[in-house]
């Protein structure tokens, strides 16, 4: 799992950028666990220059969308989980 150990509670989410300052000609997709009061990244991202390619990538994960909380940064489009 990418070199992190993960516990047996934990999930992933996926969280979606709107051209965030690292990759600033397309859509990311980032792939973070979920542990008990944690959030870790991990290395494994979806790039596409159309929204709705991550958006179809995510629905056949079989994830579901949330949509954006007002807190958060203003690069990220939804999360998925």
């Amino acid at each position: 799992m990418n070199g992190i150990a993960m516990p047996s509670d934990a999930f992933c989410m996926w969280t979606i950028y709107d051209h965030p300052k690292d990759y600033p000609t397309a859509f990311i997709a980032r792939k973070f666990l979920i542990g008990r009061g944690t959030a870790t990244p991990t290395t494994t991202m979806l790039a596409s220059p159309d929204l709705e390619d991550l958006r179809e990538a995510m629905q056949r994960m079989g994830l579901t969308c949330l949509t954006r909380m007002p807190d958060d940064d203003a690069a990220i489009v939804e999360t998925w989980i």
